[in-house]
């Protein structure tokens, strides 16, 4: 793979000197507006509510990551401000409400915004997650496919690095039916292969994958066959990937990151597995702050140090030149096509 400068600029913003990821997630919208709407007996969550709990993921959490994954409805308008400028900006730019059809899920932009809209902002990186089964609908998989395609498309016109995340989920024959952004009860490790190796293609545009455990968390057990699941993960993701915590427990998900760095992983974008806990204090919110600031905060330092000790650096992955990750600005091809960006 050959970056161009703004794509290895932004992922250079994302990570720590090493080049290892530690970031926090902090644009959920359904796993915050729910609770929140549930407690307070209303239909809709109140946005200054929902906001204020995530300016003060931002404040309380910043300090310990690389990078924040902000959403536009409320972390952006509400935090950016807040945001220490030496932290990378990473937006998410698909909406929480997705279509749900009796084939499979459709994904979709927020309205109002996109690819050029975050580079012109200042983002560091644009984020997009995917609802994707492999044996959905083939309707579906067209639709899916082609939207990811236009985003690495896009990212690659604007030259800002395509962090595409991707989940598998309960189709209508399933047993196991939710719409709500936990992991997939009873889900397949083939499914979640499978969609790595179709996303893993060079039409797509992916510089980053942030991908789930290809195993329930709880199964995460240190075994040598479930160790060769995510090895085969990573192998198949070809690229610098991440991992998610898809609302994993603190204990499962360092389980699922030790695996996770054995097999090439860079680091992590996560997020309930480190605010949930502090979250479930909602309506107090001097509670919420300092369990925020104390076992949030000493939690993401911890899998900061595992990230330390075993993850690989995302500019040393092997997609690159053996010398490392950097631009060929000597190469007259590059600098003819990157003028015309």
């Amino acid at each position: 793979m050959q970056l161009s400068p703004g794509k290895q600029w932004g992922l250079r913003r994302m990570a720590d000197a090493r080049g290892i990821f530690k970031m926090t997630a902090v644009d959920q919208r359904p796993p915050i507006k729910g609770p929140i709407a549930a407690h307070l007996g209303t239909s809709e969550a109140p946005w200054e509510q929902v906001a204020k709990f995530k300016g003060l993921l931002v404040e309380t959490l910043q300090e310990q990551s690389t990078a924040m994954l902000l959403d536009p409805h409320y972390a952006i308008p509400y935090s950016l401000d807040a945001l220490c400028p030496s932290k990378g900006l990473i937006v998410t730019l698909e909406d929480s409400l997705f279509a749900e059809t009796i084939d499979g899920r459709l994904s979709a932009d927020i309205d109002d915004w996109s690819v050029s809209k975050i580079k012109r902002m200042g983002g560091d990186a644009v984020k997009v997650l995917a609802w994707y089964r492999p044996d959905a609908g083939p309707r579906v998989l067209q639709q899916q496919q082609d939207y990811v395609k236009r985003l690495g498309e896009e990212c690659a016109r604007f030259d800002i690095p395509f962090l595409f995340e991707l989940l598998v989920y309960p189709l209508a024959k399933d047993v196991h039916q939710t719409k709500e952004y936990v992991e997939m009860k009873g889900k397949k490790a083939e499914h979640v292969l499978e969609s790595v190796m179709e996303f893993a293609k060079p039409d797509y545009g992916v510089d980053v994958f942030k991908l789930e455990s290809p195993v329930n968390a709880a199964d995460a057990d240190g075994s040598s066959e479930v160790q060769a699941v995510f090895d085969e993960m990573g192998r198949l993701a070809g690229r610098p990937w991440v991992m998610l915590s898809a609302g994993a427990g603190k204990e499962e998900f360092k389980q699922v990151l030790a695996h996770a760095f054995k097999a090439g992983a860079s680091g992590f974008l996560a997020g309930r597995a480190i605010w949930l806990e502090a979250f479930n204090a909602y309506p107090n919110w001097q509670q919420i702050e300092l369990d925020l600031r104390g076992g949030a905060t000493d939690y993401m330092r911890e899998i900061s140090l595992l990230a330390d000790a075993a993850a690989q650096p995302w500019k040393q992955h092997s997609c690159y030149s053996p010398s490392g990750a950097h631009f060929a600005y000597a190469d007259a091809q590059f600098r003819q096509q990157y003028a015309a960006i």
